[in-house]
């Protein structure tokens, strides 16, 4: 699979594994089948795993880890994020999480950008991984915490990097506001833009993507298919993670109806999408089965041919050019 460098010597392929749903995220998973999930994306040829304290309060970091143990360490590339630390103390052991994932709430997520937050956070991961590192850390979520994550988050982060301990740092939101802010003060080697360069929502394009291209800076395109709107062909899935409004279901179904006209299938095209832009280096999808891995990795090594952004564009379901 073709590769990029990011930060220090990362090399990350077209497309990466994101475990959001390795902890559980929406419906229960089991080991078994969480194992057999990133079999099937390393049997597809993904290198690049992605996961964090927050998926399943811990559960997807374990998961993972466990998974990924056997392999030779210098043979794909892992990346965690900072901001929330993971405590015991739920509100009752008959509790489950009440931020989309079906575990019991027997821990509490706590936010914490601090600088020994970070560290802490990262030392907690590692256990949880069973590693001794993670290539790559990111900022996870600081909507609301601007100030600690810029001032604290992110220095503590590069000098993790001058030191060797990680070899490349970001930030992850589904915003693309803050990110910009991010790539102008600091020094950034990765944005994980998630939800913002997708064939629905093109919001990311006009700023952010840019000035990544010119600070050098890579950019890793998540939630692609919009949490689900766009993961069948269909159209009839969720839209950041809550009912898709009328309008963007509807807008959806006929960009599938000049999908068909092309042979192409619409989550076909929305793996596709985010790839045309130079400033975007992988696409990072969720899976919870093999089976949908290999479906992912099926649609992504299928062509789209050119004449089909053409169409899009001349109907006005994406921007010309």
């Amino acid at each position: 699979m073709e590769s990029r460098t990011v930060g220090r010597g990362v090399q990350v392929g077209r497309f990466g594994l994101g475990a959001a749903p390795l902890g559980n995220l929406f419906a229960a998973v089991g080991d078994e089948q969480a194992a057999e999930t990133v079999d099937a994306a390393w049997a597809s040829g993904v290198r690049y795993f992605d996961t964090a304290p927050h998926y399943g309060l811990g559960l997807s970091e374990r998961r993972l880890g466990a998974a990924l143990r056997d392999r030779p360490r210098d043979s794909y590339v892992l990346s965690t994020k900072v901001g929330r630390l993971i405590v015991p103390g739920g509100p009752d052991e008959a509790a489950r999480d009440d931020q989309g994932f079906d575990v019991p709430a027997s821990h509490r997520r706590v936010w914490d950008f601090s600088r020994d937050g970070v560290r802490r956070s990262l030392e907690e991961s590692l256990a949880r991984l069973g590693q001794d590192a993670v290539d790559i850390a990111l900022i996870h979520d600081p909507d609301d915490h601007w100030e600690q994550a810029v001032g604290e988050a992110y220095p503590a982060l590069a000098e993790l990097r001058d030191q060797g301990v990680v070899r490349a740092v970001g930030a992850g939101m589904n915003q693309w506001e803050m990110l910009e802010r991010f790539v102008e003060e600091t020094d950034l080697d990765v944005v994980m833009l998630a939800g913002r360069y997708t064939l629905l929502d093109q919001s990311g394009a006009d700023r952010l993507l840019p000035l990544c291209q010119e600070r050098g800076v890579a950019v890793f395109a998540a939630g692609v298919f919009n949490s689900g709107l766009l993961a069948t062909h269909e159209a009839t899935g969720t839209y950041d993670y809550a009912p898709a409004p009328d309008d963007l279901a509807g807008r959806a179904r006929r960009i599938a109806a000049v999908c068909e006209r092309y042979g192409v299938t619409l989550p076909q095209a929305a793996l596709a999408f985010p790839l045309r832009h130079p400033a975007v280096t992988c696409v990072v999808y969720g899976a919870r089965s093999a089976a949908e891995v290999e479906r992912n990795a099926a649609l992504a090594a299928a062509p789209v041919p050119a004449e089909l952004w053409t169409a899009l564009a001349e109907e006005k379901l994406i921007p010309a050019g």
